[in-house]
């Protein structure tokens, strides 16, 4: 098995901007993992949020390619328990190892990877599509130019309400609202109660991540479900996040890719919590790979390639929020 790893500059349509940044181009890694005639593709973005960047990603695992190719024939759930003790620091790095590794053995088993895993595609959920933090005459015409039946949108301004109050007057869709962060115990419990009314479905991360009394009293008290982002990170975090939350956004990046996030959602599941999963402006590559997740999902947020003006690969294509998946097999995916 060959390592290869490819650097990319995925340039945005738009400025996207966050609570806490705002960003223009989004640097990406792939990493591809030949074996024979096959090929399986993987992904992670950086983000400064959590300290990783590109070069940190692509030199750990070029510190461990040797370990990486003499291990071609164990199952993707063993190779993950294998390459994590060298990865543990860096869960970015093997996320895109893991995915590319997961899309390689089911190319090898000649099979869909979702149809590998047993899962049923029958009802899948639909995706958002996220309105960053802009003026609010820029947010309505980002709405305007992409209509959608959901929307993610971000928030943590001092003008919040007044924002989805005004989208509100241009569409019907469903609204999920994304703090990143940006607000505090009473803040939440007030803006939960109008966003309620202007249709909100859930908030996503109102609040600090290790705030742990403050999201016990607002999911306590909250009218509207509160799902963890930024508090669900690892493995373990998603017994921390049981009756502090109404449920988990798990993004791939964060808890090392598609085994450790197939293992976090059944866990939720077991305890009851509503199960989503997320992206970091992934491409097609990263994003296909999200999609073999869907019939475990209650919710997903995977406009990554729809908020990119190029994509670099082809994968599964979303139209009006439903997801097709490609005709081939692994995640489907094949690089530009």
């Amino acid at each position: 098995m060959e390592l290869i790893l490819k650097p990319y500059e995925l340039k945005l349509k738009h400025t996207f901007t966050i609570s806490r940044e705002s960003i223009d181009v989004q640097p990406s890694m792939i990493v591809v993992l030949k074996d024979g005639h096959f090929s399986g593709y993987g992904e992670a973005t950086s983000n400064p949020y959590y300290k990783i960047t590109v070069p940190v990603m692509m030199n750990d695992l070029n510190t461990i390619k040797d370990i990486i190719e003499e291990n071609s024939d164990l199952t993707p759930e063993n190779f993950w328990s294998k390459m994590h003790p060298h990865l543990k620091h860096n869960m970015f790095a093997l996320c895109a190892l893991d995915l590319a590794y997961n899309d390689l053995y089911a190319r090898k088993k000649g099979k869909k990877l979702y149809d590998l895993w047993g899962y049923d595609i029958s009802s899948n959920p639909m995706t958002d599509y996220t309105i960053g933090i802009a003026s609010i005459e820029k947010m309505v015409a980002k709405m305007k130019e992409f209509p959608w039946p959901i929307y993610k949108i971000k928030l943590g301004t001092k003008e919040d309400i007044k924002i989805v109050t005004e989208l509100r007057k241009h569409t019907d869709a469903v609204f999920r609202i994304d703090a990143n962060c940006g607000w505090g115990v009473e803040e939440t419990l007030k803006n939960a109660i109008a966003l309620k009314e202007l249709g909100v479905e859930f908030l996503e991360q109102p609040m600090k991540a290790d705030v742990w009394d403050d999201h016990k009293e607002v999911y306590q008290k909250s009218v509207l479900p509160i799902i963890a982002d930024e508090s669900c990170q690892i493995e373990a975090d998603v017994a921390k996040c049981y009756n502090h939350f109404h449920g988990v956004n798990i993004k791939l990046v964060k808890c090392g890719g598609l085994t450790a996030a197939r293992r976090m959602l059944n866990q939720a599941k077991e305890l009851g919590m509503k199960r989503m999963v997320g992206c970091m402006t992934e491409s097609s590559v990263g994003i296909s790979a999200i999609a073999q997740l869907l019939p475990l999902l209650n919710y997903v947020d995977m406009d990554g390639p729809l908020l990119l003006a190029k994509d670099i690969a082809t994968g599964v294509t979303i139209k009006n929020g439903i997801i097709q998946y490609s005709e081939l097999n692994g995640t489907g995916v094949i690089l530009n």
